[in-house]
C-alpha cells in the first residue's frame, strides 16, 4: 500500500448480530493500530449504530436499513453509488453473502477484501480463502481480513472495549429507577436470540437471583421484548429483582452492564457487550461453542459441560432433553460469584 493510501480512509462492511459487531471492534484496532491516519467507517444495521459510536476507533457508522436476511438489492447498490466519493482505499467485508459485497462494488473502491463466499468474484477483488482450522474462532477470521494475506495472526489479538461515560450510564440507571450505588448489582442474562438450546433454564436463573438478593445485592434482569416471558418468570419466582427486559435501548443496557458488580449470560449479544465493558462475567454454553466465540475479556468466567453431544450448533436440543444446560447446575454460578 502506498504511503498516499494509508490516509486514505477505509470501510467496513459490518456483521448483523450484536456479539460479532462486539467482535469486529478488534479487528478495527488492528486496523487503527497498523494504519493510524485512515479513518474507519463501518456499514452497519441501524440498531449497531450506538454500538459503533462507543468504538473509539470508527469514525462514523453508516446504517443499512435491511432486515436481517433481506436481499435489498436496489438499496444495497444505492447505498454503495452514494459512498462513491468518500475516496476509499480498502473495504473489508465480514458477512459471506453475495450481497454484503454490493456496496463496496457500486461504490468503486479499488481493493475490496472478504472470504471466498456465494458468488462473489467480481464483487470482491482481494479474495481471501477461509482456513476454518487455523481460523476456528470469530474474532481470528475477522482480524485476518485486516492483515495481509500472507501474515501471520498476533499472538494476542486486541479486546473489544466499549466506551463508557460513568455520567451517563448512571442517568441511564435513574431515569430507569435504578441506584448501583444503593447495593451491588447482578445482571442477569436470560436470552439468546439464536434459540432456546443455547438458554440456561429459567428456574436456574432464578435460583442464582434469590441466591443474591439473599445477600443484599440488586438483580437487574436484562434482555429485549422477545425475553420478557424468561425475564417475568424469573421475577416472579426471585422478588425483588427488577425486571428490565424491553424497556431498555441497546444503549442503555451497554450502560447498566457497565454498572455491574458481575454478570451472569448466555451466549449471547450481551454476553459479548458485558465482556466489553469489562466487567467479571460468567458466560453459559450448552448447544454452542466456547472455543468458537469466546467472551473476548480475560475476567470473563466460562461454564459449559462438554457432553459428548455438545457443542451441536441446533437452535433447539435435537434429543429434547437439553442436558448440556439443565445439568448446568446453578451452584457453580453461585460459587463463583462468591469469588467476585
Amino acid at each position: 500500500m502506498s504511503a498516499g493510501a494509508a490516509h486514505h480512509p477505509l470501510l467496513v462492511v459490518g456483521p448483523a448480530w450484536v456479539g460479532d459487531m462486539i467482535m469486529a471492534q478488534s479487528l478495527f484496532i488492528t486496523l487503527n493500530r497498523s494504519r493510524p491516519n485512515a479513518p474507519i467507517d463501518v456499514i452497519a444495521p441501524p440498531w449497531s449504530l450506538p454500538i459503533l459510536e462507543r468504538m473509539p476507533e470508527v469514525r462514523r457508522g453508516i446504517a443499512l436499513p435491511v432486515a436481517h436476511g433481506e436481499l435489498a438489492l436496489r438499496r444495497r447498490w444505492q447505498l454503495g453509488r452514494r459512498l462513491r466519493a468518500e475516496g476509499y482505499a480498502q473495504a473489508i467485508v465480514l458477512p459471506r453473502s453475495a450481497k454484503a459485497a454490493l456496496p463496496v462494488f457500486a461504490a468503486g473502491i479499488p481493493r475490496r477484501t472478504g472470504y471466498r463466499g456465494e458468488f462473489r468474484y467480481g464483487l470482491l477483488n482481494d479474495i481471501r480463502p477461509l482456513d476454518r482450522k487455523r481460523l476456528y474462532r470469530t474474532v481470528d477470521r475477522f482480524v485476518n481480513l485486516g492483515l495481509a494475506p500472507d501474515a501471520a495472526l498476533p499472538a494476542q489479538l486486541p479486546e473489544p472495549r466499549l466506551r463508557i461515560h460513568p455520567a451517563t450510564a448512571a442517568g441511564t440507571a435513574t431515569a430507569l429507577g435504578l441506584n448501583a450505588e444503593a447495593a451491588p448489582v447482578l445482571a442477569l442474562c436470560p436470552g439468546a436470540e439464536y434459540g432456546p438450546a443455547k438458554r440456561w433454564p429459567e428456574e436456574h436463573f432464578a435460583r442464582v437471583a434469590r441466591d443474591r438478593l439473599a445477600r443484599g445485592w440488586q438483580v437487574w434482569l436484562l434482555g429485549s421484548d422477545r425475553d420478557r416471558t424468561a425475564t417475568a418468570a424469573i421475577a416472579a419466582t426471585a422478588p425483588g429483582a427488577f425486571d428490565l427486559a424491553g424497556r431498555t435501548a441497546l444503549a442503555q443496557a451497554v450502560d447498566l452492564l457497565s454498572l455491574a458488580r458481575a454478570v451472569v449470560s448466555n451466549d449471547s449479544g450481551l454476553m459479548h457487550v458485558a465482556a466489553a465493558v469489562d466487567v467479571p462475567l460468567i458466560a453459559l454454553y450448552g448447544s454452542s461453542d466456547p472455543n468458537y466465540t469466546p467472551p473476548l475479556n480475560a475476567k470473563a468466567r466460562i461454564l459449559t459441560l462438554g457432553l459428548d453431544c455438545s457443542p451441536c450448533f441446533r437452535r433447539e436440543c435435537p434429543l429434547e432433553h437439553l442436558n448440556c444446560l439443565r445439568q448446568l447446575a446453578p451452584e457453580r454460578v453461585i460459587a463463583l460469584l462468591d469469588k467476585t
